[in-house]
């Protein structure tokens, strides 16, 4: 990338130029995050399979007979959020191990 000689710019361009450069950046992940949900969801289709099921377990179908797993974990800031401890952890549980708790903290 060609280096841009900002040195004649004054702060208040300068601070124009940040606030467009981050508004582009924002613009362009989004881009990113639309164009890799509209590549799930054609794997999906292309399979056969919902979202959920292709992201649940790996996308692996259950060779089971069938019988619900029971709920081992809840958010306790929210007893409607629960997990089985399978297939991937929900958001709240990432973040309340990455705050210091442990899985047993969740434990019902």
């Amino acid at each position: 990338m060609a280096k841009v000689d900002l040195s004649d710019y004054n702060l208040s361009e300068l601070k124009g130029l940040q606030a467009e450069i981050e508004k582009e950046i924002k613009a362009r992940q989004q881009q990113d995050v639309t164009k890799a949900r509209e590549q799930i969801f054609a794997i999906a289709h292309g399979l056969g399979v919902s979202v959920e099921e292709l992201l649940a377990d790996g996308g692996k179908k259950s060779k089971s007979s069938g019988k619900k797993v029971q709920v081992q974990y809840q958010n306790p800031a929210d007893n409607a959020q629960t997990w089985t401890g399978r297939g991937r952890q929900p958001k709240w549980i990432a973040e309340g191990l990455a705050g210091g708790k442990s899985l047993d903290d969740f434990r019902i």
